[in-house]
């Protein structure tokens, strides 16, 4: 499926960041802003897959970091590695996500809590401090957050996931309200995509997959480059300049009633 109605310039002079950027739907997301003309700097843990996603996006202009988002000091690091690199920063995904497998809520242990934790919202709190300055300086800063169903919904099994996720959203909602006088823009994405994880799920319980399937009215898992992509890059452009503080559901329609 291709969307005709993307500008192929829209972002172009436009630095951004996307972490867990080396496959799905951060993969995805970098795709589609470096289609409109968009300088990326990719970020993931996983330096062998990141290569991979670096050298099938030659010809654009991106840039690759290794690097843990758990750690202190990688928010700043991060942030730096793109002015370096591309001499400004305008946007900021955070996409990047750790998580164990789903379980009952009785099951799930501290470990599980501070992995998602690390990974999800504590990250992006850093990030979000480390590059609002940045984003300020742009003249129309743009963060674009994931979220999830497991949280908007509540689904079974995905307590810590969940509640890591409902808590990036609650950061968004604030940073929005406060950096709206500064003209930097925060909204929160939660996509349903043809991830590998979404391809994992269809693979070892194709009953569960099919289920969640049928509650989508467009009949289809979304595309992460053209369907995921292709919103970011709309609420990272000047098209969007207007909406902040909001939860786009990017799911065929499924999640319509759940916000």
């Amino acid at each position: 499926m291709t969307n005709t109605y993307a500008s192929p310039a829209g972002l172009e002079g436009r630095a951004a960041i996307v972490t867990g950027a080396a496959q799905g739907i951060g993969r995805g997301i970098a795709q589609a802003l470096t289609e409109r003309g968009a300088a990326v700097l990719l970020v993931d843990h996983n330096a062998e897959t990141l290569a991979r996603t670096t050298e099938a996006l030659a010809g654009r202009t991106v840039a690759p970091l290794v690097c843990d988002i758990r750690e202190p000091g990688q928010a700043e690091r991060i942030v730096a590695a793109a002015v370096e690199a591309f001499g400004r920063l305008d946007v900021l995904v955070n996409n990047a996500i750790a998580t164990r497998a789903a379980g009952p809520f009785t099951e799930h242990s501290d470990e599980d809590y501070d992995l998602v934790f690390d990974t999800g919202p504590r990250a992006t709190f850093r990030l979000m401090k480390a590059a609002f300055p940045h984003l300020v300086a742009s003249g129309s800063g743009s963060v674009v957050n994931l979220g999830s169903s497991a949280g908007t919904e509540g689904q079974a099994g995905w307590a810590t996931y969940a509640a890591a996720k409902e808590a990036v959203r609650g950061l968004s909602k604030v940073a929005a309200t406060e950096w709206g006088a500064a003209n930097v823009r925060v909204n929160v994405v939660c996509p349903f995509a043809n991830s590998e994880g979404a391809q994992l799920w269809e693979q070892y319980d194709p009953e569960s997959f099919g289920a969640a399937l049928a509650k989508v009215p467009l009949k289809r898992i979304g595309d992460t480059r053209t369907d995921v992509g292709a919103l970011v890059a709309f609420l990272a452009s000047d098209d969007a300049t207007y909406i902040t503080g909001q939860t786009i559901m990017i799911d065929g329609g499924w999640g319509m009633h759940r916000i």
